[in-house]
């Protein structure tokens, strides 16, 4: 089945990990990645869930090192979302003391790599040591100009897409708004992301084939790449290979081969 699924996504194995070659001109401005597999990493080796979610934690700064040097404009995680609520109580309470731990021990290198920490979500509903973590990350990052670090925390596409109406239906029952007037870029602009690009790339990480509500509005014409590599494992020359496999496609939206944009 994996070999199929390579085919059709443009996977291509090697046996040498350094022949991937990218093209700046190419390189996609947004990337988003479904970091999945760290309680199955962690089961394979016989350890607690919570050291996969720790590991995975690790391998961020690998990811979003890479990131910056690739000159990627935006990065968005998916670190937990709205269904992940009713995990068990330890591992939940585990997952919000991450952002505490990973923010104080990275703050400093994304502050001094430029990088600009942003939160996707309901985190008002996050724990209030959690919230504190986010909002420190926030307003000491806020001034920095470079890659545009977007956590997805207590976030869910579906539910996005309803505070987007939500807002919208406020205007209108307001008056600030016809709604005759309201169009794709209207909604656009109340989602959370209403002042970036939509993604260009979206990475899954696992095994598994589906999106899991993850920017559902924005996803619209994403390139989607699957790989069967656990989110603990994913290192940069995988992250490379997701790139390249971007940087080959010929991106339509729903036009012809061969026909500009």
């Amino acid at each position: 089945m994996w070999q199929w699924l390579r085919r059709l996504l443009g996977w291509k194995e090697s046996s040498r990990r350094d022949d991937v070659v990218l093209e700046a001109e190419k390189m996609p401005q947004h990337v988003a990645i479904i970091m999945d597999g760290n309680g199955r990493w962690a089961n394979k080796r016989g350890l607690p869930r919570t050291r996969g979610h720790q590991k995975g934690m690790e391998r961020l700064r690998e990811i979003v090192a890479a990131s910056c040097k690739y000159g990627l404009k935006t990065l968005t995680l998916y670190a937990f979302s709205t269904e992940n609520w009713q995990r068990p109580r330890e591992e939940v309470d585990f997952l919000m003391s991450l952002p505490q731990v990973y923010l104080e021990r990275e703050l400093p290198e994304l502050k001094g790599n430029n990088v600009r920490v942003r939160f996707l979500g309901r985190t008002g509903e996050l724990p209030l040591a959690t919230r504190r973590a986010l909002e420190i990350a926030r307003q000491e990052t806020a001034g920095n100009s470079g890659l545009v670090l977007n956590i997805a925390i207590n976030y869910g596409g579906r539910m996005e897409i309803l505070d987007a109406v939500r807002g919208i239906a406020k205007k209108v029952q307001e008056g600030e708004l016809d709604p005759e007037e309201i169009t794709e870029d209207t909604i656009a602009n109340h989602l959370y992301t209403a002042d970036l690009a939509d993604p260009d790339l979206l990475i899954r990480t696992g095994g598994e084939a589906r999106l899991s509500n993850f920017l559902l509005w924005q996803g619209a014409y994403t390139e989607l790449w699957f790989t069967p590599v656990l989110w603990p494992d994913f290192d940069e020359e995988v992250f490379k290979r997701a790139l390249a496999a971007y940087q080959a496609r010929e991106r339509r939206f729903g036009r012809i081969p061969g026909q500009n944009r």
